[in-house]
């Protein structure tokens, strides 16, 4: 089946909102070409922002993390609610920097998938390998593991709305950036587990991103892989015109 390719500008914690606010509008004000989608996640203080300059646009909304529960004492979380009410309909989990760097494990990022899901939020679950992981050739085994883990308990009927997303660590932010046949071998695996933790059909639903160092010299030739199915993007998607180009892929 087609899948429609997205591609995804993760912000991070580096625009200011003046910097937002003309991100997203040159971003949203070109006509997404057909049959493409295209999402941004800025900085929690600017989802409602960034959400009213988005509306009508077609360009999704998302969180760049998201809490399992609508309300409650969890200090510096954002609710699947919260996102809702900014007009977000995505939320990427498990990225390697909330790994890495403030110690999330498999299980609160299912917990986090799960309850995305559960408040119709449609996660990005992120998987990746470290460079130390790579080097000691455990790269498919922590692809499996990370999938296995967090796509425990996910419910029959919302298996197909999941999106994964390949980053490998040591790709992110070094400028290194994996070969397309390193990302599609990469991601052929990643469809051939997911058709073992779900089923053949589902698998092949489910579109696998592909994150790291993603530029405009990059995207065209990582986009030409049957098994890649969008770009999931930092560094490059905080300038307007580098994004608009990675958008404009060539394929």
């Amino acid at each position: 089946m087609q899948r429609i390719p997205l591609l995804a500008g993760n912000w991070k914690m580096f625009p200011t909102l003046a910097e937002a606010t003309e991100l997203a509008r040159g971003i949203s004000t070109p006509a997404i070409p057909a049959g493409r989608q295209v999402m941004l996640a800025p900085p929690a203080p600017y989802l409602h922002g960034v959400g009213e300059i988005l509306r009508e646009s077609g360009v999704i909304l998302a969180s760049q993390n998201i809490c399992w529960e609508a309300k409650g004492a969890f200090t510096g979380e954002i609710s699947p609610t919260m996102l809702k009410e900014a007009g977000g309909t995505m939320a990427i989990v498990g990225h390697s920097e909330r790994r890495q760097i403030f110690g999330e494990t498999d299980k609160m990022v299912n917990t986090r998938l799960l309850g995305a899901l559960q408040h119709d939020i449609i996660p990005i679950l992120c998987i990746g390998e470290t460079l130390e992981e790579r080097e000691k050739e455990q790269t498919l085994a922590i692809l499996e593991g990370q999938l296995l883990k967090g796509l425990t308990n996910v419910p029959n009927h919302s298996r197909s709305k999941i999106i994964v997303a390949y980053e490998p660590v040591w790709a992110i932010g070094t400028g290194k950036t994996a070969t397309s046949k390193q990302a599609q071998e990469a991601h052929a695996f990643i469809r051939t587990a997911l058709a073992d933790i779900f089923d053949k059909t589902i698998a092949e639903q489910i579109r696998i991103l592909y994150g790291g160092s993603v530029n405009p010299t990059t995207v065209d030739e990582l986009m030409a892989e049957p098994d890649v199915d969008g770009a999931l993007v930092g560094g490059a998607a905080l300038q307007t015109d580098s994004f608009l180009r990675i958008i404009n892929y060539t394929a």
